[in-house]
């Protein structure tokens, strides 16, 4: 690798990991937890329109199953632009032995 790519490796990692120092005693809620914050504190007498399907039994298995998700799909892209790249490969490939 380049010494640009190393740079850039290690920016990602900083990035990633200044606000596990920073702000050691936040919680680090997602998205959901605060949208349902939010809305209880506007309108209290809130009822939502169903329930969910399937709830995990523990937020740690809640997590597992979004990375398997997300792991999926980054799965899926990669398949995509790997494909992608083969083919350009082989196009240009084909143009040069004309």
């Amino acid at each position: 690798m380049k010494r640009t790519d190393w740079i850039l490796v290690l920016l990602v990692v900083v990035l990633a990991a200044a606000p596990l120092f920073l702000a050691r005693s936040a919680e680090f809620n997602g998205a959901d937890a605060e949208a349902e914050s939010a809305v209880t504190e506007i309108r209290p007498d809130y009822q939502p329109w169903f329930s969910p399907i399937f709830e995990p039994p523990s937020g740690e298995i809640e997590s597992l199953i979004f990375a398997v998700q997300a792991a999926i799909g980054v799965g899926v892209l990669a398949y995509f632009f790997g494909y992608r790249h083969g083919l350009r490969q082989r196009q240009q490939q084909g143009d040069k032995d004309k």
